[in-house]
């Protein structure tokens, strides 16, 4: 279905950049007569009203880049290109801050919150998008992703030919990534008091919570290497350096050693349904 566009002649809107499509051919029992009756009942996400309205706003292009009717007639064989909206997009109260910037990288400091790209119900209000805006930069590209809720730096590659090499030492475990976490200090007695310890143990999606991930039994795809730093009360810092990056797998292999991160909404037990107002007062942290 979408997938990333080549085509020069399809710019990007507003940071957004376009999504495409492509339509099969087929033969003469075409099922679809026009070109709205394939978005809409493949792309049903977008109401056929929608689809419509869009169209009608030259929201819609072909290879040509030229705007395409509700009413043309379906032709197999050709790409569609389309940005991304939604129609009321919270506020994410919080910015990003461009700590590097040359001809190759653009360095930014993610606040909490902010997804990286968009995805489900976050277009705009990314940190991708908000970069692009800000900077004009239309071909920056995001070398590595950490998750929504996490504050931390994420990095860009600004040339498109670039992008591939530096994905590739992220891939190949060649760049060395640490993040620090605040959560309950460890045991009396615990290795973590003296030394560092290495979690190490298989991560799969949780089948009866959303979006959670859990340990599993089986071949570990996960390690992080776990310092305990600093120590205040009850409370301490640990630096998290992770050798994989599995979903969540530093809230995880807290949450494991029974030192779940302070603010988590998902470890060790869900504390906000899909949908639920954020608490931006209860960061991770």
């Amino acid at each position: 279905m979408a997938r990333p566009p080549k085509n020069l002649l399809i710019p990007t809107r507003d940071g957004i950049s376009p999504s495409c499509v492509a339509l099969p051919a087929t033969g003469a029992d075409c099922p679809w007569p026009t070109t709205v009756d394939f978005l809409a009942e493949r792309l049903p996400a977008v109401t056929r009203e929608d689809w419509c309205r869009r169209m009608a706003s030259g929201e819609v292009l072909d290879d040509a880049g030229q705007p395409v009717h509700a009413d043309a007639p379906y032709r197999g064989g050709q790409r569609l290109y389309y940005w991304r909206s939604l129609p009321h997009e919270h506020r994410v109260p919080f910015e990003a801050t461009v700590l590097h910037l040359d001809e190759h990288l653009l360095v930014a400091d993610k606040p909490h919150f902010l997804p990286v790209t968009p995805t489900g119900r976050f277009v705009r209000e990314t940190l991708l998008v908000r970069l692009k805006r800000s900077t004009g930069i239309d071909s920056l590209s995001p070398i590595h992703r950490i998750d929504r809720e996490t504050a931390g730096l994420v990095l860009f590659s600004v040339r498109p030919q670039d992008r591939g090499a530096y994905q590739a030492l992220f891939r190949a475990r060649q760049v060395d990534k640490t993040y620090e976490a605040i959560a309950p200090g460890p045991a009396e007695g615990a290795a973590l008091h003296s030394a560092t310890v290495i979690q190490r143990s298989r991560i799969e999606e949780d089948p009866s919570a959303f979006f959670r991930m859990i340990e599993t039994d089986g071949e570990a795809n996960s390690e992080t290497r776990i310092t305990l730093t600093e120590r205040r009360g009850t409370w301490a810092r640990y630096a998290l350096a992770p050798v994989t990056g599995k979903r969540h797998q530093l809230r995880v292999h807290m949450n494991a050693l029974g030192l779940p991160i302070a603010g988590d909404q998902f470890y060790p037990t869900v504390r906000r349904g899909p949908g639920e107002p954020e608490d931006y007062a209860e960061p991770l942290r």
